[in-house]
């Protein structure tokens, strides 16, 4: 049975994660080397590269490790993991370290965790398994959807208060896709838009800082401040304007030496100088190609938990791209939202090679289901299952 199920595993979706993180370490080492002899770091040229060696080293046993783990048993886990998540995220607001402006991270023997990243795939595991749990009362709106709600609230709350408007931004469009998903009334899926809405729109107008006043002002006016909020978002356009087709070559960035930490959120313009259209677009493909596949196998699963756990961490993958594209692009404000499996940052790599692990074992999943289908009745037509939407694929758990 164990060798049936390995050869279930889907090798491009194993493979894809692992190729990002072994060529995010590369270009962290090119973008890196002039900010770590900087002024502010003033330490070997390789020590950003050595420490995200170190993290992807990490990522890949815990990738290893979730990719072979079941996936059903983080729905009689899911609670303890949501409340670990909720006291770090209250310890960050208590014993948290500063940087960059922000009460973020906790440092654990010489390791810097940034609990809020984990949120994320926390409340992946949270609303996947209360989702499935309430499937008959699903259209009970008061009983099915507000208590999920206000844990969302409070997780976005305590993850805003650090604060990390970026990350709070990135859980809440998670938990819309993971609901949008789950089967609820369309009536009560647009009255949650437009309560969003207001939401979103009130939080702009009232609890938005001058510094994340300025960043939005900088993403569409770049050029009125270019010494100061617009600075970063010119060195990208300019690392992007030099690459062209091939870019100037691999450690022949001169952009990475205006770009404020270019190997973190604004990584991609480093390529884009480096490597040209041709490195964009391997980082743009593969991503993609993990969150079809993510969906595919989210679609296909039968299992409302495993369902939403697939869709939910491909939306994560997703959007996270989206928004960091958008804001090296000028399309959104800068918030600091990592390139998945390519910037620097210990945390992001880590929770990514998680999740992914657990994408990698849903999609296994839904691959030997078929098999064992196919081989009880080799002559049915299963491509039906294949059609199967997200939200009537809840109806079979």
């Amino acid at each position: 049975m164990l060798k049936k199920m390995l050869k279930n595993y889907d090798y491009v979706l194993i493979s894809l994660p692992i190729l990002l993180g072994l060529f995010g370490a590369l270009m962290v080492f090119s973008a890196s080397m002039v900010v770590a002899v900087s002024n502010e770091f003033a330490v070997e040229p390789a020590y950003f590269f050595k420490k995200q060696l170190m993290w992807l080293a990490i990522g890949v046993v815990v990738f290893i490790v979730t990719a072979l783990l079941p996936y059903r048993i983080y729905l009689s886990m899911y609670k303890w993991l949501v409340l670990a998540c909720v006291g770090a995220l209250l310890a960050v607001l208590i014993i948290g370290t500063v940087s960059g402006g922000a009460q973020s991270w906790i440092s654990i023997g010489g390791f810097t965790i940034q609990p809020a990243e984990f949120a994320k795939l926390a409340i992946i595991l949270y609303l996947a398994g209360v989702f499935s749990k309430k499937q008959r009362y699903i259209s009970q709106f008061s009983t099915a959807v507000v208590p999920p709600l206000v844990f969302i609230i409070l997780i976005f709350g305590l993850i805003y208060l650090q604060p990390d408007l970026g990350t709070g931004m990135i859980v809440i469009m998670i938990s819309a896709t993971v609901i949008f998903c789950a089967g609820l009334r369309w009536k009560h899926l647009l009255g949650l838009i437009g309560l969003g809405s207001v939401a979103v729109t009130l939080m702009l107008i009232f609890l938005t800082t001058s510094n994340q006043a300025n960043r939005f002002a900088a993403a569409y006016q770049p050029f009125d401040s270019p010494g100061d909020s617009g600075f970063q978002l010119i060195q990208s356009y300019l690392a992007m304007g030099t690459g062209g087709l091939t870019g100037v070559g691999l450690g022949q960035s001169i952009q990475k030496g205006f770009l404020p930490e270019p190997h973190t959120d604004f990584i991609l313009a480093i390529i884009a100088e480096e490597l040209g259209i041709f490195g964009v677009g391997f980082v743009i493909i593969s991503l993609a190609v993990i969150v079809i596949k993510g969906l595919q196998a989210a679609i296909r699963c039968e299992d409302t938990f495993g369902s939403l756990l697939a869709v939910g961490i491909s939306g994560m993958i997703g959007i996270q791209t989206f928004v960091n594209i958008g804001a090296m692009s000028g399309l959104l404000p800068v918030t600091g939202v990592t390139l998945p499996f390519i910037s620097y940052g210990g945390s992001s790599l880590v929770l990514l090679m998680a999740s992914a692990g657990i994408l990698c074992n849903i999609s296994m999943f839904v691959r030997y289901r078929r098999l064992k289908e196919n081989e009880a009745d080799p002559l049915a037509d299963h491509s039906a299952s294949n059609k199967v939407s997200i939200s009537s694929a809840h109806r079979f758990s």
